[in-house]
């Protein structure tokens, strides 16, 4: 199973909007180092927000931290500013004013399963939205941005792990077209937590 964002683990966007929402407004545009702040406070509040009962408290605890989100936003600069191969993207969705700022972000790129071909095959490494955003139509534009993005970069699929206990992001992604490919895996953060493979064609 892959790791989420940089060197992140879980999959778990709280705060995903189902297409078909309330439209608040708003636009997606690719991240910028100055943006690496943001998206670790908007990381750290989904994840205290979804994890919640899934991930063990004293875990969840140590990855949400003050200092834990210093470690998020460094390594978010360093993904945006120096990343690994010229198709890893991070997009950021931008509330429509006023103060424009970041409520939510997808980062993509190559897929890292031993089963799929990155010359081909992309994957969604992680989605968030910050809770209290949802209804806005964030996540549906950043799906559909980064689906846009990767399809331009060549890739013909793209795959996401979701936890299996994360009904609502699975949900979010069947009714956008995805599906289970059957992979399943275990994520190992001091207790057991399942995760399944879904994934979704994007170009020819």
């Amino acid at each position: 199973m892959s790791q989420a964002g940089p060197d992140a683990p879980g999959v778990d966007p709280a705060g995903a909007d189902p297409p078909g929402e309330a439209r608040g407004g708003g636009f997606v545009r690719p991240a910028r180092e100055a943006d690496a702040a943001s998206l670790a406070r908007v990381q750290v509040a989904s994840w205290q927000y979804g994890y919640a009962g899934i991930i063990p408290d004293a875990l969840l605890a140590e990855l949400t931290g003050d200092e834990a989100e210093t470690v998020w936003r460094d390594r978010w600069r360093e993904s945006i500013g120096n990343p690994p191969t010229s198709r890893h993207r991070v997009l950021v969705a931008i509330k429509p004013a006023p103060p424009r700022a970041v409520v939510g972000f997808v980062s993509a790129g190559p897929a890292t399963d031993a089963d799929r071909w990155p010359g081909t095959d992309g994957e969604l490494y992680e989605l968030r939205v910050a809770p209290g955003q949802t209804g806005h139509g964030h996540g549906s534009r950043l799906l559909h941005a980064v689906a846009d993005t990767l399809a331009h970069d060549g890739f013909h699929t793209v795959a996401m792990w979701v936890l299996a206990a994360d009904s609502a992001l699975r949900q979010f992604l069947e009714s956008a077209g995805w599906a289970a490919d059957g992979a399943r895996s275990e994520l190992d953060v001091g207790a057991v937590v399942p995760a399944l493979r879904l994934h979704t064609r994007i170009g020819e």
